[in-house]
Formats: C-alpha cells, structure tokens, sequence
C-alpha cells in the first residue's frame, strides 16, 4: 500500500498567490520547451444526458510530478468536477489526489500570464478583459503580475457583471479598473486583450486590434468555440499551449483554415518552446501576437504539485491508501 494525500478545495485554496501559480507554470512550459512530454485533451461526449468527459495529462521531470486532469462537466446534474490525480514522475507512485476546481481559474489564468510576459510587448500598460467569469478573473489576477498595467478595460454582455467585476478589482490592482458599454470600447488603446467566454462567435473584430497588440484567447477548446475572427488569426503570430491541439480543437484556427486564410503550418511555436527560447516569439513592436489556450496538464501538474507540497508542509488534507497493481492483481 502507498499513503497518497487527498485535498478538498478547501484544503488548497488559500496556499499560493497569483504569482506563485505563474512561477511554477512558466518553469513548466520551459521542461515542456525542453522536451517533456504532454498532449492534448481527450473527449467524449454524451449525447443523452449531455455531458463531457475530458481528461489531459503531461510529465515534468525536473518538477519530478506528472499527472493532470480528468473532469466531467453537464450529464444529469449539469454541472462539473475537477479532479486531479498527481504521481511522483520518479517512482511512478501516487502522491497526491486533489480536488481542482479551487485552482482552476488559477493555473489557467497562470498559462495567460506566462504567454503576457513571453509575447506582449515591454511597455505594455493597458489591458482589455472580455468576459467576467471566474476564468475571466483568473486571467487578469495573474496577467497583473508580470506588466504594470495602468489601466484594466472589461466588457461582458452583462451590465451588472462587468461592473462587479471592475469594482473587484480596481480595489486590488494599482491600476484604474473600468467597465466598458462594448468589445471595441475596451479595445480601444489595449496593448493586451483576454478573451475568456463560452462563446460560439467572435468577441472582438480584427479592425479592433491595433498593431503591436498581444491576444490571450481561453475560450479555444472546441473547434466550435471560437473567440476570435479568422482575419486576426491568419495576420497573427499564432503560438497555442500545446502544437498538436491547434488543428484538434482550436475554434479560432480552425474557422481560419476553413476560411481559406491560413493551413496548418501557420502554427509559428507552441508556448512551451517560446519560454525555453526555441523560438522569439514577438520580433517587432507592431506585430500582433495570439496565444490561444485551451487548458492543459502542463499547468494542471505544475500547479498541483505546488499545492500538494504547500499542504504536506502544512498538515493538510488525509491520506488514503492506494494498492499497487503487484499486490491488487495477484491478492498477495
């Protein structure tokens, strides 16, 4: 039997700060860079009742953790969970078993914040948020960690949401927070823009994006969720968080290869390789740049690994046993 430590949500959600979540997830997308391994997300649907079952997963040896995500999200409840299942990338045994949903908006925001820092330019002062979820919120907690922004613009079809969210967080940044009456408003001046909704439909126009603009997009996980025109896309520096997802599941790619605006090959590097300076990324002042993410085990294990140190350190959460299969399989 292997002692493997078991963390609610509440076990986890008070241990790292924005920062500390961007710190781990760059050094992540660098082993990535580097050569370590990860893939895509994988589906099934449901059709009655409607659900998805999704998981994805990497290795971070010098982390010395892999793991990652497997989640379902509607079927009868209509609702989602998040759970974790880390392992010690040297002996293969289970560490750690958490409960993500607390870190979700977090990690995520964190791989946002990493492609800010590695694709927007130096003096990037003000900022554009599309959406005011918690994705939404994730992303701009972390983003505000590697720029001095100035000045934070969000739109969301929502009066009342978008103005919540402005009040939040202009009581936690130095910057002046404001919500906006359109996409375009915010854009206006933006030298970084996040998009972070559900939509089915472009959010921004590419007449919006000014040169020299970054774009996280992180709404792109479904090649019918599509956050951004084909026409930005294809005069875009496109960089996703892993390669091979871009023409799996990349809504925004995808409408641009069936537009006829771009192929496969537009694909310029993947974010890992970027932060491990395989590739420059940005090049001049006024090219745009997207970074299109879709989620992945990349952050999901850096991020968790982080926790699960944090809450052994702290005596936090109960362990649970867990049989190796020599024993399991032949009752010994």
């Amino acid at each position: 039997m292997t002692d493997t430590l078991f963390l609610t949500s509440a076990d986890v959600d008070d241990l790292a700060e924005p920062a500390d979540y961007v710190a781990v997830v760059r050094d992540a997308y660098r082993q990535i860079g580097e050569g370590a391994p990860a893939e895509p997300r994988t589906k099934l649907l449901n059709r009655e009742p409607p659900g998805m079952l999704t998981t994805y997963a990497a290795v971070l040896p010098e982390t010395g953790a892999m793991g990652g995500y497997t989640y379902s999200a509607g079927f009868g409840a209509g609702d989602a969970w998040f759970m974790t299942p880390l392992f010690d990338a040297e002996s293969g045994e289970p560490l750690a078993l958490l409960d993500g949903a607390s870190m979700n908006p977090f990690k995520t925001g964190a791989a946002g914040a990493v492609a800010v820092d590695a694709l927007a330019r130096a003096d990037a002062t003000e900022i554009a948020v599309i959406g005011s979820g918690a994705q939404a919120r994730g992303q701009l907690a972390t983003t505000a960690t590697v720029r001095d922004f100035e000045a934070v613009r969000v739109f969301s079809p929502t009066a009342e949401n978008r103005e919540a969210f402005a009040e939040e967080f202009d009581d936690r940044l130095d910057a002046d927070v404001s919500a906006v009456a359109s996409a375009s408003e915010a854009l206006d001046g933006a030298d970084v823009v996040i998009t972070a909704t559900t939509a089915s439909e472009p959010v921004i126009d590419d007449a919006d994006v000014e040169p020299g603009t970054h774009v996280t997009a992180m709404g792109q996980y479904h090649p019918k969720k599509n956050e951004l025109p084909p026409e930005l896309i294809a005069r875009a520096t496109y960089v996703p968080d892993i390669r091979a997802r871009a023409a799996q599941d990349a809504g925004s790619f995808l409408a641009a290869i069936e537009a006829g605006l771009i192929d496969e090959d537009h694909v310029a590097a993947d974010l890992g390789e970027v932060v491990a300076g395989e590739h420059p990324g940005r090049t001049s002042d006024d090219e745009v740049t997207v970074f299109d993410s879709g989620g992945t085990g990349i952050e999901t294990v850096a991020a968790a690994h982080m926790l699960y140190k944090r809450a052994s350190e702290d005596g936090r959460g109960q362990t649970i046993d867990f049989a190796p299969a020599s024993e399991a399989l032949t009752g010994k």
